[in-house]
């Protein structure tokens, strides 16, 4: 009998703020080996070098053979010049990435931004299969963006479209996060970081409350503390978590009259907050979008959860690498 050939297969990796995911992904979406460690704390060279060893430790546990590595980076792509034009988290400012990550990894690159390869998987595979205009949120560290329009991936002039969490909201608004100059950013207030500071607020106002205990036994109120704790019933934890879904709301009604999307999906690590986040963020669209455009569009999560981005950028390398 002769053995059976394993199917080809990719390496995707999605480059968050805090972490970094990768996988080996089969042609249908499956995740044969995962691999994650921090993203933070890195200079650049260190940096680039965990990646790789990540890469390689994919590729040795990979069934089949490898046809490429797919990146989602969090950061504004110059794909005139090759490099990344700005990156507000981790260390990559006018870092020739794809070129770099090559010469490491000794296998074909793909790079794209970590939210258009997420709404890319759910584009091609998940929530937003079949319609031809979508907006993709991912809620994590900040907020990343994908859009389609008619049909297409929208990247815009230079290849760093869709910086949605850069939507200025407050022209007095407070300082962006990480190296980003700019002031009342929606990612400031609508991010898993967002959820963190509402309930680090919410703590301190609600001496009672779940919240307050763990600021007291020296916990950190995250929004991965805070979305655990809603679940669980604290009062002041839900208030938290739907206080950002409102904010969130109000940025999605933007894009709603802006985009005119069928379908609008949220991703990212704060989707774990489920319907106690997009409760809220769907009534301000219901109250402020405008009618006939609100009317057409649904907000859904993500098909793929927190992983959309390590799937998307699977797809991407497969897409752009195959018979490369």
């Amino acid at each position: 009998m002769v053995a059976a050939v394993a199917a080809p297969c990719v390496i995707g990796v999605d480059i968050g703020g805090t972490k970094v995911l990768a996988g080996v992904v089969d042609a249908d979406l499956g995740v044969h080996h995962r691999v994650q460690r921090p993203s933070q704390g890195h200079d650049t060279i260190r940096l680039l070098d965990t990646l790789a060893a990540m890469v390689r430790g994919a590729a040795d546990a990979a069934p089949g053979e490898v046809l490429g590595v797919g990146f989602g980076v969090p950061a504004v792509l110059d794909r005139r010049h090759g490099v990344i034009a700005a990156c507000p988290h981790l260390p990559l400012v006018g870092v020739p990435f794809e070129t770099l990550m090559a010469e490491r990894v000794s296998l074909p690159v793909a790079v794209d931004n970590d939210a258009n390869a997420a709404m890319l998987a759910e584009w091609r595979h998940g929530a937003a299969r079949g319609v031809d205009d979508a907006v993709m949120l991912t809620i994590g560290t900040g907020i990343g963006g994908g859009i389609v329009s008619a049909g297409r991936l929208l990247r815009g002039a230079t290849g760093g479209g869709a910086e949605i969490g850069h939507m200025v909201v407050d022209l007095d608004g407070p300082p962006c996060q990480g190296a980003c100059p700019g002031r009342g950013h929606y990612e400031y207030y609508a991010s898993g970081n967002a959820i963190g500071r509402a309930g680090a607020e919410a703590a301190t106002r609600e001496p009672a409350s779940a919240l307050a205990r763990e600021l007291a036994a020296g916990r950190e109120i995250t929004g991965a503390l805070v979305t655990e704790l809603a679940h669980d019933g604290d009062a002041a934890a839900r208030a938290a978590v739907e206080l950002v879904g409102h904010r969130l709301g109000c940025g999605i009604v933007s894009l709603v009259n802006i985009f005119n999307p069928e379908v609008v999906v949220v991703g990212g690590g704060a989707i774990a907050a489920g319907e106690l986040l997009l409760a809220p963020a769907r009534r301000e669209v219901e109250r402020h979008a405008m009618p006939s455009l609100r009317d057409a569009v649904r907000i859904v999560p993500a098909a793929f959860g927190s992983e959309s981005g390590l799937l998307g950028a699977a797809t991407l390398a497969f897409e752009e690498l195959r018979g490369a």
